[in-house]
């Protein structure tokens, strides 16, 4: 099985991230994601076989889903119609990669949490609260939320950790009448594919959705309610009280606490059997959130 780290264009340089590699193509922008997987926002010396493809599929059925509630920013993922010279790197780029307007990017992360887990448990134990707003008191790990809450975040350069803010701090950095449409729309998009993923046999824990500004418009950017940027339970297995069987990257988490690992500096190389289960999770999400067998052998190996 072959992963892509990291892609090369003719002469010219990517701006890369943790996951993607981002291309600047004039008044768009070209999107690849790698196979490179992260954790505790350390990227890890060896990659996960398609993730980078599950990962952009995923997203694009998302936004096929959505758009009918939102405008986002996809353009198209068909390789024979991207400009030179991308269109002649298949080999890359398929299945990977997408070509997508370039906007105002608002400077924060729009979290949703339906149900009660990761730092929002952290903080409820020691405060009865999440991100600041007050809970139920007698709440068990991972329970549902009487209703969902926005939470918003502000967006961290790579290396540090994103921050919890509140509403009124994110209004504050995009306008109060900007925060309040990407509240609005975060809560209900959630709510829609959180329904559609629970007919799968799937529970949406939480999500985070980034927004961009173009034309004096806000439209849904980046990934989208994939399992890095979600949390994805299986329903058949999810019991309130305890930490919950998940679609992402709990197995490349657990092996690093395993080891020890100090969340910092460099990362290391993950055993065999670990990314096999790892590609295996994001394969089993893919499949069931869209229907759709996944098929290796349609993508260059």
């Amino acid at each position: 099985m072959r992963t892509i780290l990291q892609t090369s264009i003719a002469t010219i340089q990517p701006k890369r991230g943790k996951v993607r590699d981002i291309y600047d193509v004039g008044d768009k922008l070209l999107i690849v994601a790698t196979d490179r997987i992260s954790a505790f926002d350390v990227v890890m010396t060896n990659g996960i076989p398609y993730k980078g493809i599950i990962l952009t599929q995923i997203s694009r059925f998302w936004f096929d889903f959505l758009s009918k509630d939102v405008e986002h920013h996809l353009i198209t993922d068909d390789i024979a119609v991207f400009p030179e010279p991308f269109c002649n790197y298949p080999e890359q780029l398929a299945g990977r990669s997408m070509l997508v307007k370039k906007v105002d990017v608002l400077p924060i992360e729009c979290v949703v949490r339906g149900y009660l887990a990761g730092s929002g448990w952290a903080e409820y134990r020691e405060s009865g609260t999440v991100c600041g707003q007050k809970l139920p008191a007698g709440l068990r790990q991972c329970q549902k939320l009487p209703t969902p809450i926005f939470t918003p975040a502000t967006k961290a350069e790579r290396g540090t950790h994103d921050e919890n803010i509140s509403f009124e701090q994110s209004a504050a950095i995009v306008g109060p009448k900007r925060a309040r449409y990407v509240r609005d729309k975060s809560m209900q998009i959630f709510k829609k594919a959180g329904a559609y993923a629970e007919s799968k046999g799937i529970i949406l824990a939480d999500t985070k959705f980034e927004w961009g500004v173009i034309d004096g418009g806000i439209i849904l950017i980046d990934e989208v309610l994939t399992p890095d940027s979600s949390r994805f339970w299986p329903a058949d297995k999810y019991a309130a009280g305890r930490d919950q069987e998940s679609f992402d990257k709990q197995f490349v988490r657990n092996y690093l606490e395993s080891i020890n690992f100090d969340k910092s500096g460099p990362g290391v190389e993950l055993p065999a059997e670990i990314v096999k289960k790892t590609s295996e999770k994001y394969v089993e999400a893919y499949e069931r959130l869209t229907g759709e067998k996944f098929h290796a052998q349609n993508y260059p190996q």
